[in-house]
């Protein structure tokens, strides 16, 4: 598929963060979001077509196809579009979506 299309692939497997809510819903094809679960382990998501799913704001996360290689999905915002993911580092852990985030399932585990 090309260049272009293998750096694409890779930027969105490269771990990272938004600051604001992550919509996707899925068109057509497969794929898998990997999330970081409470002990910073590795949770993988299996879309197909007809699947939607919300990643809060400052959750660690990555994207990949399945081994067809293929998939189409519409990404929805709640606001003004933000497309800027922000990769993981030390430094980002002083973000504010990203505290946001830590402290809110700080809270849920400790209830």
């Amino acid at each position: 598929m090309g260049p272009a299309y293998d750096e694409k692939v890779k930027m969105f497997f490269n771990e990272h963060l938004h600051e604001d809510e992550e919509i996707r819903y899925v068109l057509d094809g497969e794929g898998f979001f990997d999330v970081r679960g409470v002990q910073d382990e590795w949770v993988r998501i299996r879309l197909e077509k007809g699947d939607l799913i919300v990643l809060p704001a400052g959750i660690y996360h990555r994207f990949t196809t399945d081994i067809n290689n293929y998939i189409k999905a519409m990404r929805l915002f709640k606001d003004e579009p933000k497309w800027t993911p922000l990769n993981r580092a030390p430094d980002l852990e002083k973000n504010p979506a990203r505290k946001e985030y830590v402290s809110r399932e700080d809270e849920a585990h400790s209830a």
